[in-house]
């Protein structure tokens, strides 16, 4: 076992489960493309459909992967909130305009879920440092 998920197991176990949920995000396009259609709407671009599923497949086995590794929760965060946070923006931006079936909002609330949940893990990255504290110096 990595050291994250020696020392934060709750961590290791929420970059699994993003992973898990990336994953199966992915496959169920490549699998069986028409009832992924048949939900989310026809494409026009199946070659497009396939290239961002299996960019979640390769995101969700990085996930897994990265959680039991050491720095991997933190490579899990970032990798996470990222493809999140494209993947929210896509839908807010497409759904209102038309250009992609409302249902797609049930997957802006997922993303949004995942960003939320990451954010108040307290798992941070090197990079964004510690938090601050709001108090002056004196």
């Amino acid at each position: 076992m990595g050291d994250d998920a020696a020392k934060d197991p709750g961590g290791a176990a929420l970059a699994r489960a993003h992973g898990v949920f990336n994953v199966l995000s992915g496959v169920w396009p490549l699998v069986h493309l028409p009832s992924f259609e048949k939900v989310f709407g026809p494409k026009e671009d199946d070659w497009l459909v396939r290239t961002v599923a299996g960019l979640l497949v390769g995101v969700g086995w990085s996930q897994l992967r990265a959680a039991g590794e050491p720095g991997g929760v933190r490579h899990a965060r970032r990798i996470g909130i990222a493809t999140s946070a494209t993947l929210l923006a896509i839908d807010l931006i497409y759904v209102p305009s038309g250009r992609i079936r409302p249902t797609y909002l049930l997957d802006a609330a997922a993303e949004a879920a995942w960003i939320a949940v990451w954010r108040a893990s307290g798992h941070r990255s090197r990079a964004e440092g510690p938090k601050r504290s709001r108090r002056k110096r004196l």
